[in-house]
């Protein structure tokens, strides 16, 4: 039995995993043990040989590469590494992060203290160290909507300045899914990630489901880590569909079909005249005409890889 499990996925982007396996090696207290588990979600055959080099170079047993032959996104890439998980804690963090402190000793030490808390983060900056927000509001029409920053004016005890350099913990909605730290016990309770989600919208997900376990979500401050946000995501418009299909999938999920054919009716009106404007659009359109489906998502684009070694 470890301390924490550690799970990072690698999508063709093997230089950051590379610098996130090292960072995680380096910052972290030989006090804690740790397993780290490596998942390679589809990649190009050279990126998983750089992963897979590297890792046997690493001169410890506690950490493993496991292989997918197809890229199964996010969600469903860190259910694979869970599989093998053996900690009393889960750390899912993405491989576009390097970390400025021990951030699991951190992490682990808040979490042994509150038991109240499901899932906790770091406090998370860009690599020109400005603040990334950790904490957000949870997916809902009245977001969409009107926006986060009303939310905030109106609410502030409810909706907390996302923006905000705190000192202290301070709970959130939901803290973002670059790293995500859980009790695993909490996390197997509420069956773990959503696999019907490809990308995006997963942190809504799990920690409503965390909520109605009376579980709570916290920013972790004094444990910091760098982001190079998107390094591992192309942005084109299959991915602004693929975030669009995720969050009327979490709200029809969560908030009923009232509210799902509220926001789709907005998108659909939106994203019709943002197409005569930029024809690019006109796929993620049709899209929304069609109600969004999953069937509609990449996780049912993906060819399978098989790699010879």
């Amino acid at each position: 039995m470890f301390d924490i499990s550690v799970i990072i996925i690698n999508y063709n982007s093997e230089k950051y995993t590379i610098d996130c396996i090292n960072s995680l090696l380096k910052h972290t207290s030989p006090q804690l043990t740790c397993q780290y588990i490596i998942v390679d979600n589809g990649s190009e055959k050279e990126s998983y040989l750089s992963i897979k080099k590297h890792i046997d170079s690493i001169d410890t047993p506690s950490i493993e590469l496991i292989r997918s032959n197809i890229n199964t996104g996010f969600g469903n890439g860190n259910m694979i590494g869970v599989q093998k998980a053996k900690g009393n804690y889960l750390a899912f963090v993405n491989n576009d992060t390097i970390l400025e402190s021990d951030c699991l000793s951190s992490l682990k030490e808040f979490m042994d203290k509150s038991p109240e808390v499901g899932v906790c983060g770091p406090q998370s900056y860009t690599h020109d160290h400005k603040i990334l927000p950790t904490i957000d509001h949870f997916a809902s029409l009245t977001k969409e909507i009107i926006g986060r920053t009303f939310l905030e004016k109106l609410n502030p005890k409810k909706y907390p300045n996302r923006k905000k350099l705190y000192t202290e913990p301070q709970r959130g909605q939901f803290v973002g899914g670059s790293f995500m730290f859980f009790r695993t016990e909490d996390f197997n309770r509420v069956g773990g990630f959503d696999t019907n989600i490809f990308l995006y919208y997963e942190e809504t997900d799990i920690c409503k489901r965390l909520l109605k376990i009376g579980k709570t979500a916290f920013l972790v401050p004094n444990a910091q880590f760098i982001h190079f946000h998107g390094a591992s995501t192309n942005h084109s418009v299959g991915i602004k569909t693929e975030l669009k299909i995720s969050l009327l999938y979490v709200i029809k999920k969560h908030y009923g079909i009232i509210p799902f054919y509220i926001l789709l009716t907005y998108l659909q009106i939106r994203y019709f005249f943002s197409s005569i404007i930029k024809p690019k659009y006109w796929p993620l359109f049709y899209t929304l005409f069609l109600q969004a489906p999953l069937t509609r998502s990449l996780k049912h684009k993906q060819q399978i890889k098989v790699i010879d070694t």
